[in-house]
């Protein structure tokens, strides 16, 4: 049987779009903070007109519905009013996430072929280096023309698609999942039921906005429900902390490593963070201990589970299911949720079995990809490759995942692009990458070798590897005489990972 929660929020059907709701409180509250970060403060209405200035600034580019503008730049105002303005005009947003190498980047921006890039200063030099012929825009809010009335931009349908965000898959191949107006907006109404936000609130965001957690589970539904975002540029510990306790914060969301990193100052024990109704986290399995440790502060902790591809709210806890400790949540209101078998059938309570979502929050396709589209939407229904189970009191417990996939520092690595990368050096005869447990980043990837040759050495592996991002690198190499197989061939992990800790 599929799983659905009850409970009061936005209808699915005739959403008000994201321009109408941000027109709506800047109307009815005109001088309430929307936006607080290291630029100032945006009012409702200095965000609205802003955003109005944006679309006719897209379409005096001779921008129309359904082209992309690409994004590289640290958290600031101008996400929020680039967002609201691709909604109002019908461009594609695509979030460029900065901490990939340039060549990285090089094939999303090559996948997608965006008609502008924007940029903030931090990025001016790897921006330059992946535009090639695209117009490249160091962009500030400030710098758009002010107009005492905005009408050239016309406002598209709900159904228009609004981001491509691009994620990994098995493959290590990164897919643009497209993302229309509704689903954002689906996502958001079951974030608002999660925490029961409200204008009241004032929520802090430190998670990167090119990733859809960082925008969608909070921020965005923050500015559309009305409430004030206080927004930090990047995350540090100490800063957060500060801001949890003065700016009297009433809601966060983190990963459990830098949720950890908060934990670990100086300040955590005696700060006042009586005005902190919860803090959401997700991204990972969360370790009991440090769900312990903020119940014992007297903060709800609550989970969430989700993915690009579901805007990224599927599964989640209210503030009342905190005491609950270790399970991911239940159904989220607006979508459905089933468990099934390897043969797709429907799993019993309390069995497990690989995650599958159905609702208005999904992706449509993945952008220049229909084999990976038929592959994960099949009848309505998106496979997640987690695997959970459900108890019988509704509450979806996180198992595995069918997916080989590395989470660090609530970033996803992909093994199979460093095993590519890899097998390709002479020497190495076949590798493994799997995660190793590690007290800062949850885990971090390493890379089992048969060699071919014996004279190569780990520190020639990790040097060819430098030419990917950073967190994607692998920490140690280790030489082993043989990779466990079944009996298909295929190469058995948990028994790789074993082999670690002989």
């Amino acid at each position: 049987m599929s799983r659905s929660s009850g409970g009061s929020v936005a209808s699915a059907i005739g959403r008000t779009s994201l321009y109408r709701r941000l027109c709506g409180y800047a109307e009815f509250h005109p001088e309430k903070p929307a936006i607080e970060s290291e630029a100032g403060t945006l009012t409702y209405l200095q965000l609205r007109v802003l955003v109005d200035q944006c679309a006719d600034w897209f379409s005096s580019r001779g921008l129309t519905q359904g082209d992309r503008v690409a994004v590289l730049a640290l958290n600031h105002p101008d996400w929020f009013i680039a967002l609201f303005a691709a909604a109002k005009h019908g461009v594609m947003l695509v979030p460029l996430n900065w901490r990939l190498s340039v060549d990285e980047l090089q094939f999303m921006v090559d996948d997608c072929k965006p008609s502008l890039l924007l940029h903030d200063q931090h990025f001016s030099p790897a921006a330059e280096e992946i535009a090639g012929d695209i117009p490249c825009v160091d962009f500030c809010y400030n710098d758009f023309p002010p107009m005492a009335d905005a009408t050239s931009a016309t406002e598209v349908s709900c159904a228009a698609a609004l981001l491509i965000v691009y994620t990994s898959g098995t493959t290590g191949q990164p897919k643009g999942a497209v993302l229309t107006q509704n689903a954002l907006l689906c996502s958001a109404e079951m974030s608002q039921h999660m925490y029961d936000l409200t204008a009241c609130d004032r929520v802090l965001n430190v998670l990167p906005l090119f990733h859809v957690g960082g925008l969608n589970i909070q921020p965005l539904p923050a500015l559309i429900y009305g409430a004030t975002l206080v927004s930090h540029q990047r995350f540090e510990p100490q800063r957060a902390i500060n801001a949890l306790a003065t700016d009297r914060i009433t809601l966060m969301n983190s990963v459990p490593t830098l949720l950890q990193a908060i934990l670990d100052t100086d300040a955590w024990d005696d700060a006042d963070l009586s005005a902190l109704r919860a803090i959401s986290i997700g991204s990972t399995d969360v370790p009991l201990p440090l769900i312990k440790a903020v119940h014992a502060k007297g903060i709800p902790l609550i989970q969430v589970y989700g993915a690009t591809e579901m805007s990224p709210v599927a599964i989640y806890q209210r503030i009342e299911h905190a005491r609950v400790e270790g399970s991911i949540g239940k159904a989220g209101v607006l979508n459905s949720i089933r468990l099934v078998n390897e043969q797709g059938d429907e799993v019993a309570r309390g069995e497990s079995g690989e995650i599958q979502v159905r609702g208005d929050n999904l992706l449509s396709y993945y952008w220049n990809n229909e084999v990976a589209t038929a592959a994960a939407l099949k009848n309505g229904w998106f496979s997640s490759g987690d695997v959970a189970h459900c108890d019988d009191n509704g509450f979806y417990w996180f198992d595995d995942r069918l997916k080989h996939v590395i989470i660090s520092g609530g970033e996803n690595i992909y093994p199979a692009e460093l095993e590519r990368l890899i097998s390709a050096l002479p020497g190495v005869a076949e590798v493994a990458v799997v995660g190793q447990p590690d007290a800062r980043w949850g885990e971090v990837p390493v890379a089992v070798v048969v060699r071919a040759d014996e004279s190569i050495q780990g520190e020639e592996i990790l040097a060819a590897c430098a030419a990917i991002a950073r967190f994607k690198q692998p920490k140690e190499v280790y030489f082993v005489d043989a990779l466990p197989r079944n009996a298909l061939g295929k190469i058995i992990v948990p028994a790789v990972k074993a082999l670690l800790k002989e």
